[in-house]
């Protein structure tokens, strides 16, 4: 009775580091359930008879009712609420009474109770579960005086699915702490990039501002005296005015529009930090100066969207320049909320796009999703 590959799959639906949809969970569930043959054949064929069978019916599809119910109620890594524990209760004794009243065919049902075990406790408690559905199986096995050797594969299944499924769990409660950490470190990023913003517009206007406070006053104190020296420091004042702004304009265009390389960088980082692994590949000529600013603003929007949208696991980036054309083409393996439509970044990546002679797409395709922006190498980027 080999358990452990069908009982496996279930777990890997979903991707590393996601929690499966409780149908996913229920479809792998079910097809490890095939082994509960053994059982059923006793009843159909075996020596189950009279009124014996009409209790193991009952017996069965209530251990799996349980079972099922158990290992699918919504719960935490690390607690679970008082329904779980109740019904693991149930499944632990149903798990129990069945094999003793019935017979060895019966032992499978501590394998899937030592399941239930691994997935749902912590692993001090999971280990003496397992441990003691083995008891049971050995207890079972001396007392209906079964073939020795296969109560021991029972029990090495035991040992060994325990020990699997408490090594996955642990796995995947890593991988969600991991995700955490990954979520603050982005945070922390972002606030540490404020602050540098606000710091570097304080020392950019700090001085302009301090300028124009006190000519302001000079011109308050000199309307007194005469017209044409307050007319003088407005104009001073003016003129201090229009070069702060300037300065400020530079500062945020030099923060916005860091061009291609730098916005490649930046979407790595950012995909980075939310667990994405990214891949990013250049080809051809070297990319027109007048479009480099354009293709960094396509790369951030598109790289904006995976990590707020797709939850991918892989995003391939690639620039292409044949000399006549310039495509960039950003490709995730995450998924899309269905139907698909774009957003409001994509549409302003669109128009800016389009007015410098060149076409977006974006949507849904055979690996996931994909954005594709094509322009001519010869016509300008738009400002």
């Amino acid at each position: 009775m080999k358990i452990a590959p069908v009982l496996t799959s279930f777990l890997t639906f979903g991707g590393a580091g996601k929690s499966p949809s409780r149908w996913a969970r229920l479809l792998g569930i079910s097809t490890g359930l095939v082994y509960l043959c053994f059982p059923v054949g006793d009843i159909v064929t075996g020596p189950v008879t009279g009124a014996r069978v009409f209790w193991g019916v009952l017996g069965l599809v209530a251990f799996v009712a349980f079972f099922l119910a158990t290992v699918l109620v919504p719960r935490s890594y690390d607690r679970l609420p008082p329904l779980a524990w109740g019904l693991l209760g149930v499944t632990t004794l149903l798990g129990v009474c069945l094999p003793f009243s019935f017979g060895g065919n019966w032992l499978t049902l501590p394998i899937y109770t030592t399941v239930a075990y691994s997935l749902m406790l912590r692993s001090r408690l999971a280990v003496l579960g397992m441990l003691a559905m083995s008891v049971v199986i050995v207890l079972v096995g001396v007392l209906r005086k079964n073939d020795p050797a296969t109560t021991m594969v029972l029990v090495f299944q035991v040992l060994s699915l325990g020990t699997l499924f408490i090594s996955m769990r642990n796995t995947r409660m890593l991988l969600v702490k991991l995700r955490q950490a990954q979520d603050e470190v982005a945070r922390l990023a972002a606030g540490e990039e404020r602050l540098r913003i606000a710091r570097d517009l304080h020392d950019l206007l700090g001085h302009s501002l301090s300028l124009i406070v006190l000519k302001s006053e000079l011109a308050g104190r000199l309307a007194e005296g005469g017209p044409q020296r307050v007319l003088t420091e407005i104009r001073d004042i003016e003129s201090v005015a229009r070069q702060a702004l300037v300065e400020v304009r530079d500062a945020v265009t030099g923060y916005r529009q860091r061009g291609l390389s730098g916005e490649l960088d930046g979407a790595r980082a950012a995909l980075e930090a939310a667990g994405t692994r990214v891949t990013v590949r250049l080809s051809g000529t070297p990319l027109p100066d007048a479009l480099d600013g354009l293709l960094g603003w396509a790369v951030r929007e598109g790289a904006t969207n995976v990590v707020r949208h797709a939850q991918a696991e892989r995003c391939e980036i690639g620039v292409t320049h044949d000399g006549r054309t310039v495509t960039l083409e950003i490709v995730n393996d995450g998924c899309q909320v269905a139907p698909y439509s774009p957003g409001s970044g994509l549409a302003g990546l669109a128009e800016r796009v389009e007015a410098a002679g060149g076409t977006v797409s974006a949507g849904p395709c055979a690996t996931g999703f994909a954005l594709r922006v094509a322009i001519p190498a010869a016509v300008e980027s738009p400002a």
